[in-house]
């Protein structure tokens, strides 16, 4: 997210180690909260099992959009070119902060890169709102 905020110099390998790090973490999280983990270490709430296929959709979601992103990432060029930015409105028929009910999931695989990157921050910070206890 830096290199796109310009926080940080864009440097392809550390977006591709970045992304593919992601993408294997993000394969893994149902695994990481199997029914009844609850509390430390995880710091899962009660409503990871009260809700299970919510949070397991979620964590699927990551998954793809993780996945599309890692594979961006191994093609990326020197430079953040335009292709990867986000423009227009956003393309899943909702904003960066909710999608429209009933809109149509786009292809993970025709999003910029960019794009990617903030549905993968707006799944995370949604999943965390829902199932992880506030950090003391």
């Amino acid at each position: 997210a830096e290199m796109f905020d310009g926080k940080r110099a864009y440097e392809p390998a550390a977006f591709k180690a970045a992304a593919d790090a992601l993408s294997a973490r993000a394969g893994g999280l149902t695994g990481e909260f199997p029914q009844g983990t609850l509390g430390a270490p995880s710091a899962a709430r009660p409503e990871i099992d009260q809700a299970r296929p919510e949070f397991e959709a979620l964590a699927r979601h990551i998954g793809r959009l993780a996945d599309a992103l890692a594979i961006k990432a191994g093609n990326a060029p020197p430079e953040i070119t335009a292709d990867m930015r986000m423009t227009g409105p956003p393309m899943d028929g909702g904003s960066l902060l909710g999608k429209r009910p009933g809109a149509a999931e786009a292809d993970p695989a025709r999003m910029p890169a960019e794009h990617l990157l903030h549905l993968i921050l707006q799944d995370c910070t949604s999943c965390h709102s829902k199932f992880r206890q506030k950090q003391q």
